[in-house]
């Protein structure tokens, strides 16, 4: 076991150089010569010379007879750990104050998937950004909910009467507003539950925020205590980062139990 933490610790030590990083996603797109990488990153041929020839000789890329060089299978798959790495570098000090909470192993495997995106800060902005995903919706929104903004609700369901689906997940444990049964039976929620066009599952607590639509989403992780925090987001259009949040989203959904009204208090 020893020997195998030794070479592992050996291949984390070539990925300790920003330039041998670089060079590895660069061969993700095409194969390069190091003269033409060289060029493309204005560093000295010497340097990224020694450079392949370190990759190489650790399994992660390979020559081609026309001198350019390729991924090994091995490469390929270290590649698609980077992201990971870059998601969760670039948000350290995010992290310092937030977790993964309640989302599974699994899915912080993925959370690579997460790098292309913008990290939102401020209460304000959040609900600003939040807002806009329903607006911009056109198909669905689907939610995973720790608590119930009341300044949101109207909008959605506006969006709803307009034929979007409208699917989400409630925590037992909400931070439910005064006003928000007198508000939902106002705008006729109820009715559009009898027609189908909302659907609602509720989990025991609810830690991980997510809201998304058809083609953008946003993910709100807990603080480190466990409590839901909605004044700092991650939000992106980027096509990954929506697949990992459907995906959560699926995987919440289908898991989740039947909705309790009696459950709540406001």
């Amino acid at each position: 076991m020893n020997d195998l933490i030794d070479e592992t610790a050996d291949y984390v030590l070539e990925l300790a150089s920003s330039q041998r990083l670089s060079i590895l996603v660069a061969l993700l797109g095409k194969n390069l010569t190091p003269t033409a990488f060289a060029k493309e990153i204005d560093a000295t041929k010497q340097e990224v010379h020694r450079n392949f020839s370190r990759l190489e000789e650790h399994g992660l890329i390979k020559k081609q007879v026309n001198g350019t060089y390729s991924l090994t299978t091995f490469g390929q798959v270290v590649c698609t750990q980077v992201p990971s790495l870059v998601f969760i570098s670039q948000n350290r000090e995010y992290f310092d104050y937030h977790t993964f909470g309640d989302v599974p192993h699994k899915f912080q495997m993925r959370c690579g998937q997460l790098a292309n995106s913008i990290h939102v800060k401020g209460i304000s902005k959040v609900l600003e950004q939040w807002k806009s995903i329903y607006n911009n919706s056109n198909e669905y929104v689907y939610e995973i909910l720790s608590e119930v903004p009341l300044d949101l609700i109207e909008p959605l369901v506006k969006k709803v009467k307009k034929g979007i689906k409208f699917n989400y997940v409630f925590s037992e444990s909400a931070v439910v507003p005064k006003g928000r049964k007198a508000l939902l039976k106002k705008l006729g929620f109820d009715k559009l539950l009898e027609k189908g066009m909302i659907e609602r599952k509720m989990e025991k607590n609810v830690q991980t925020v997510v809201v998304l639509n058809e083609k953008e989403a946003c993910l709100l992780f807990p603080k480190l205590d466990g409590e839901s925090d909605l004044t700092e987001m991650f939000y992106s259009d980027d096509s990954m980062f929506h697949e990992w949040c459907l995906d959560y989203f699926r995987y919440c959904w289908y898991g989740s139990d039947v909705f309790r009204e009696s459950k709540l208090k406001e």
